[in-house]
């Protein structure tokens, strides 16, 4: 007699939260086709199956190739009551310490664009309390000793009236590298901004919102055209030397085909160090975005990189080992007269696998062991860019086969950041733990983004979960113990 068999292969189990009331539910993992799905049930709410990748073999090389050791904070911020997410911020259980540590300087924001997870807006008025900032900065410090990377954000960080005081607040404390958000308004509208801003180097970053070079798309994600902005807050930060990111904003049909154009302008502009990009996910207010149908994967935009650009092959974008389900990076070296990408000539597989050694010219153990460990460095936002630099300069002395610019600096280094931060549809509680981006809260909290956008912000949903979560263990705990037969 034949055997039905599922349409699918059955890969692992892991932990989500229902889509609908975000308790927890169990997962299934499967594998059909070239994609990875998650299949999730809720008694309450049913069945709900979630793309996570499209690429079988790169979920793979996530889950069982780019594993490292996990790195703790100095300290734990709440105890373990409810289970994850609800124990936030952080938990024993949680795995990685706050590579990237965000600090929300405000509510008030210039913009009120369509889609922004922090609901910001020029409704809302608030500003932070300067004291409250100072005890989210010693929050970060407190659990991070000296802190790598450190992000101003809001709202819109450059329209609080103290911005300048709380730079110099964040400068004077051990935080290598500062971070700022911006949407590029009061950069453009004023260059003395910017040629201040450059003042507070080395350290010191523009995180520059930058969607598209299409008035089109602007409208859509921000609520207006913002190309002439976006143009002249560019002019003003090369003029003043300052480093920056372009941040983009990715939904699926929408300008998901623009990822190369960018990273080519990227590679024109002096002061431009790379591109983050960032697919939209159901958190906070997100207009006209249906999860089924805008919904982008990792996999999907290393491919779309791959493809749009002549600099990047799927080789060179590898995952970040420190939390690999949810970031990719690749790395190229950036001269005056030519950008070299890097990644593909270190074997990054082979060399964190520890297997068979495929670097023809690279023998000896001791050399072979250094080169992973500063492979591991390169590859994880626990580092700020400029030590991120000194590990490019270091990994050059191993391969002679790349003619490396002398002394290597943060300005000849060109990376490119995918990160997919998760929301109730694919939410992977194995990967949460993992979460190494945390917002700083001034009770001295450090909440992982996802759980943070999903539960904590704002936090009625959460006071029921957990209500019903203590009433499930108080019941278990007087439930009469059942000695069976014959055990007496």
């Amino acid at each position: 007699m034949s055997r039905k068999i599922r349409p699918y292969l059955f890969y692992d189990t892991t932990t989500s939260v229902c889509s609908t009331c975000l308790h927890p539910v169990e997962v299934k993992i499967i594998f059909k086709g070239t994609d990875v799905f998650m299949d999730k049930w809720c008694s309450a709410h049913g069945a709900e199956r979630v793309l996570v990748s499209d690429d079988v073999d790169y979920y793979r090389l996530c889950r069982e190739v780019f594993v490292k050791h996990p790195e703790m904070p100095q300290t734990f911020n709440t105890p373990m009551q409810y289970g994850c997410p609800y124990d936030c911020g952080l938990c024993p259980d949680h795995m990685q310490h706050s590579c990237l540590s965000i600090v929300e300087i405000t509510d008030n924001c210039n913009l009120n664009c369509p889609v922004c997870y922090a609901e910001s807006g020029t409704h809302r008025e608030l500003h932070k309390p300067f004291e409250d900032i100072i005890r989210m900065l010693d929050a970060v410090v407190a659990n991070e000793g000296e802190a790598d990377v450190m992000q101003l954000s809001g709202g819109e960080p450059t329209l609080h009236p103290r911005f300048w005081d709380i730079l110099d607040a964040a400068k004077a404390r051990p935080i290598k590298h500062v971070m700022v958000n911006t949407n590029g308004i009061v950069l453009a509208q004023d260059p003395a901004f910017a040629q201040r801003l450059a003042t507070y180097a080395p350290g010191i970053e523009v995180y520059l919102q930058f969607d598209s070079l299409r008035a089109a798309v602007h409208k859509v994600l921000r609520g207006a055209d913002l190309t002439r902005i976006r143009a002249q807050a560019l002019v003003n930060l090369n003029a003043a030397g300052v480093s920056t990111t372009l941040v983009v904003t990715l939904k699926k049909g929408l300008n998901d085909d623009e990822i190369g154009a960018i990273i080519d302008f990227a590679l024109t502009q002096p002061c431009v160090r790379g591109v983050t990009l960032q697919p939209i996910q159901d958190a906070g207010r997100v207009e006209q975005y249906d999860p089924r149908v805008h919904r982008l994967t990792v996999s999907e935009v290393r491919r779309k990189i791959a493809e749009q650009t002549s600099l990047f092959t799927l080789q060179d974008i590898v995952p970040v080992p420190c939390n690999p389900d949810t970031l990719a990076m690749a790395y190229a070296l950036k001269t005056a007269d030519q950008v070299v990408p890097l990644t593909r000539y270190l074997d990054p597989q082979t060399l964190v696998e520890g297997s068979s050694n495929t670097i023809v010219f690279e023998r000896d153990e001791t050399l072979k062991k250094s080169m992973k460990e500063q492979v591991f460095k390169l590859f994880s936002t626990n580092h700020s860019p400029e030590s991120q630099a000194n590990c490019l300069s270091e990994l050059m002395c191993c391969l002679p086969l790349i003619d490396a610019p002398a002394g290597l600096r943060y300005d000849n280094v060109f990376r490119v950041l995918i990160v997919q931060f998760m929301d109730a549809y694919s939410l992977d509680v194995r990967a949460l733990k993992k979460s190494c981006i945390h917002f700083a809260l001034p009770d001295g909290k450090m909440i992982p983004f996802e759980s943070y956008n999903l539960l904590y912000r704002g936090g009625e949903q959460l006071a029921e979960i957990r209500a019903s979560i203590a009433q499930q263990t108080a019941q278990r705990k007087g439930a009469r113990k059942v000695i069976p037969i014959g055990a007496q």
